[in-house]
């Protein structure tokens, strides 16, 4: 059986969302703060954690950051700050998924089996994943379509694996300048337009059914992925 660890200090709220997650299937463990969440995540290594942001003591950014250290585990933000600096920061912290409260306990749970289904990062240590008819090799930087190999520039395909390590998660165009680029470089964000033009025209043979790579208007870019 699937774990949950919700780490949530109103009560009325971890209350319903177990309750939820118990009648989907689930087991579920509770903490009230972030010092006893982790303590109940090293103990017993949950499925997945539902992690708010406002909590005692620790915050759940803090939090986090130290799963992170520890674990691949997935984790979803259900929080109600839900500001789109909130949101980045939780989703370039590691986060699989962000939720705004208030909530609906079907959607908390769709979400929680959607997050699950995807394929566990690097859990056999080798660094490929498939993407459907997508294959990339992190470690080799090479990357397959239909069996037949992409040819990318190193740039491109720098921004690809950055995508790609980050499946379903917002990427902004200051973070891919940053890492891709560095920090000295001086040119236009519309390097990174560029290159994701020249990515799309490289994978348009992707069939939409299993992912694309998204514009998140006036924000970023997005590795979509079933």
């Amino acid at each position: 059986m699937q774990s949950i660890l919700i780490v949530e200090d109103e009560e009325a709220i971890a209350r319903v969302l177990a309750a939820y997650l118990r009648k989907a299937g689930f087991h579920v463990t509770r903490a009230a703060d972030g010092q006893s969440a982790l303590e109940a995540f090293e103990e017993a290594p949950p499925s997945l954690v539902l992690l708010d942001i406002m909590l005692p003591e620790m915050d759940g950014f803090e939090l986090l950051g130290l799963i992170r250290e520890r674990s691949s585990c997935p984790v979803i933000m259900l929080t109600a700050r839900d500001g789109i600096k909130d949101r980045l920061a939780g989703l370039d912290g590691g986060a699989d998924d962000y939720m705004s409260k208030p909530f609906i306990p079907e959607e908390v749970i769709a979400r929680v089996r959607a997050v699950l289904r995807r394929p566990s990062q690097w859990s056999d240590g080798s660094r490929k994943r498939h993407y459907g008819s997508l294959f990339i090799d992190f470690s080799a930087r090479s990357v397959f379509l239909n069996g037949a190999e992409v040819s990318l520039s190193p740039r491109d395909m720098s921004v690809l694996l950055f995508l790609a390590e980050r499946p379903n998660q917002i990427c902004t165009r200051d973070q891919l300048l940053e890492h891709v680029w560095e920090m000295d470089y001086d040119g236009s964000d519309r390097a990174v337009d560029l290159s994701i033009k020249r990515l799309r025209q490289a994978l348009s043979h992707w069939p939409g059914s299993e992912g694309e790579i998204r514009t998140l208007r006036g924000t970023g870019y997005q590795l979509w992925t079933t």
